[in-house]
C-alpha cells in the first residue's frame, strides 16, 4: 500500500472520505480526480499496486490531495476491508469485462456478482459508510424483445436476462453480468440495510488520462476511424440494446458525486446525454468533421433507434448535463489527435 501524507491531514476538520473500487479504469480515474478536487480524501483499489505502468496516472493525481492506493481483487472478500474501513462513501466502479470470452458465465457473470457481494459485505462491516454508489450500465435496462420505434426506457425497465441467456446474441455476457450484478446489489443492500444508489450510464466517451485508450472511446470513435470491426460492434449495440446512447465521461462522474451527496436521492438513475442511432450519428459526424469523410450510407441498416433511455429522474433531482453531442465529439476528436490516432 502506498501512503501519502499531506499537511492538510493535520487540520482539525474531518474530510469526507471516499473509496473508489477499481481505480485504474476510465470512469474511476476521473472520478478520483474530481473527488480530490472537491476536497475528499480518497482510497482506491487496484489489482496490482506494484505495476507502475498501470497505476502511473493515479500516482500523478496524488499532488491533488490525500490519495491512498490499496491492493484488492473482486474475488477476494477480505481485500476490501482495509480500503473501505472509515469511509463515508463507496463508489463501486469496477467490473470484469471480456467481450471475447468463450465462457461468460465464469469470466464475467460470476465474478461480477461475487465482486458486488464482497464490496457490500465490507461496507456493512465498516459501519461508517453512509451510501454506496454502484456503476451499472444502460445494458442492464434496455435489452428486450419489444418491437417498434419510439419506445422510452426508464429506471423501471430491466434487461431481459432470459432472452440473453437462452438466445446468446453476440457479447451477451456483458449485459447479463451488469444486470445480474445490479440485481444482486439491490437484494444484498435491502437485506443488510445499506443505502445504495445505482448510476446507469450509456456508452461513455470523452478524453481519458488512463495509459490505454478505453474500449468505449474506440467504439464511440469507430465511424471516424473507419475500424470495420468496431463499426460492426456499434451496429450490434444498436440492434441489441435498441439505440446508440452516448454520455461524456465527466458527466457520468459528476452524476456519481452528485447522487452520493444528494440526501433525497434513492434507487436507480439513468445517466444518458444523447440518444441517437448509427445512421444519425454518421450523418452528424460527416457534417461536423468533413475532413474524416465519415460514410453515411449504412445500406439497409435501420436508420431509427428502437428506443431512447431517459435521464428525466436524474434531471428532476437537479442534475444538469454539461456536454451535448458537439462538445462530446469535439473533445474526443481532440483527444484522439493528441494521441496520434487520426491522420
Amino acid at each position: 500500500m502506498i501512503h501519502i501524507f499531506s499537511s492538510s491531514m493535520a487540520s482539525q476538520t474531518k474530510k469526507n472520505t471516499a473509496c473508489v473500487i477499481g481505480g485504474t479504469g476510465f470512469v474511476a480515474s476521473l472520478l478520483i480526480k474530481l473527488l480530490l478536487e472537491k476536497g475528499y480524501a480518497v482510497n482506491t483499489t487496484v489489482r496490482d499496486p506494484d505495476n507502475q505502468k498501470k497505476i502511473a496516472h493515479l500516482i500523478a493525481l496524488q499532488h491533488l490531495g490525500d490519495l491512498n492506493i490499496f491492493a484488492a481483487d473482486l474475488t477476494n472478500e477480505e481485500s476490501f476491508n482495509a480500503p473501505i474501513a472509515c469511509c463515508d462513501f463507496v463508489f463501486h466502479v469496477a467490473t470484469p469485462v471480456n467481450f471475447a470470452s468463450e465462457d461468460p458465465e465464469n469470466d464475467m457473470i460470476k465474478p461480477a456478482i461475487q465482486g458486488v457481494h464482497n464490496v457490500l459485505k465490507a461496507c456493512a462491516k465498516a459501519k461508517t459508510v453512509k451510501r454506496v454508489i454502484l456503476t451499472s450500465s444502460a445494458a442492464a435496462v434496455s435489452i428486450n424483445k419489444l418491437n417498434g420505434t419510439g419506445l422510452v426506457m426508464d429506471e423501471k425497465n430491466w434487461t431481459d436476462v432470459e432472452f440473453l441467456t437462452s438466445e446468446k446474441p453476440p457479447t451477451w455476457g456483458y449485459p447479463a453480468s451488469k444486470t445480474l450484478a445490479e440485481k444482486a446489489a439491490w437484494k444484498f443492500a435491502e437485506e443488510n440495510n445499506i443505502d445504495l444508489i445505482t448510476v446507469i450510464p450509456s456508452l461513455m466517451t470523452g478524453p481519458s488520462f488512463t495509459p490505454h485508450i478505453p474500449d468505449s472511446i474506440n467504439l464511440a470513435m469507430s465511424l471516424i476511424t473507419g475500424n470495420k470491426f468496431l463499426i460492426n460492434g456499434l451496429k450490434g449495440m444498436q440492434m441489441l440494446s435498441g439505440s446508440i446512447s452516448i454520455t461524456h465521461v465527466e458527466d457520468v462522474c459528476r452524476a456519481h458525486i452528485f447522487l452520493a451527496e444528494k440526501v433525497s436521492a434513492s434507487g436507480r438513475y439513468i445517466c444518458c446525454g444523447v440518444n441517437t442511432s448509427v445512421v444519425e450519428l454518421a450523418k452528424f459526424l460527416n457534417k461536423r468533421y468533413p475532413q474524416y469523410q465519415v460514410p453515411t450510407d449504412c445500406g439497409d441498416f435501420p436508420s431509427k433507434a428502437k428506443l431512447i433511455i431517459t435521464s428525466e429522474k436524474l434531471s428532476s433531482e437537479g442534475f444538469s448535463f454539461k456536454y451535448g453531442i458537439e462538445e462530446i465529439y469535439d473533445q474526443t476528436v481532440e483527444y484522439f489527435k493528441a494521441n496520434g490516432l487520426l491522420n
